[in-house]
């Protein structure tokens, strides 16, 4: 069992120590789905106000749910569709801060009201799949949390390959 001793400061200083902890979870586990389930968790247990935080893998041209904490969701997702799907089809980073603005927008969970999804990106620049994360509450990510979730993708993009 992992313990984690994650204090509570600035938004830097979180997603810091958050890619230690994940390191520490991922760094000698050879299995994705494995290191994307702790992921998932991890974000869920230290980010305040989600209602959502998994990933979406790349399988056969469209994103398939991958591991995840909250309800249940969307199974799969058209690349260009909704929030994961334009993170995916553009490689960009996605930071919506009122998905019921975002032309196209999946609800899987009516609760939702952002979004934060960062494409996952391997070294040899395949396309692995999406973080995504989900609030019920508007405009609950910014920038600190886009460069925090990009930072921590690009540390387990090969893990999770």
């Amino acid at each position: 069992m992992y313990q984690f001793d994650i204090a509570a400061g600035s938004k830097a200083d979180l997603y810091r120590e958050l890619a230690g902890a994940l390191d520490a979870l991922t760094a000698d586990e050879p299995d994705a789905i494995a290191n994307m389930a702790n992921a998932a968790a991890l974000l869920w247990q230290y980010l305040p106000d989600l209602n959502w935080a998994g990933f979406y893998r790349m399988v056969g041209g469209e994103l398939v749910l991958g591991p995840f904490q909250g309800k249940p969701a969307c199974i799969r997702i058209p690349l260009g569709k909704g929030v994961c799907g334009a993170a995916a089809a553009s490689r960009q980073t996605q930071l919506v801060a009122d998905v019921h603005a975002f032309a196209g927008h999946i609800a899987c969970d009516a609760a939702s009201a952002s979004e934060l999804v960062v494409p996952v990106v391997a070294a040899d620049g395949r396309l692995v799949g999406v973080l995504d994360l989900d609030s019920p509450s508007v405009g609950r990510f910014d920038a600190d949390d886009a460069a925090g979730c990009e930072a921590l993708v690009a540390l387990i993009a090969d893990r999770i390959a």
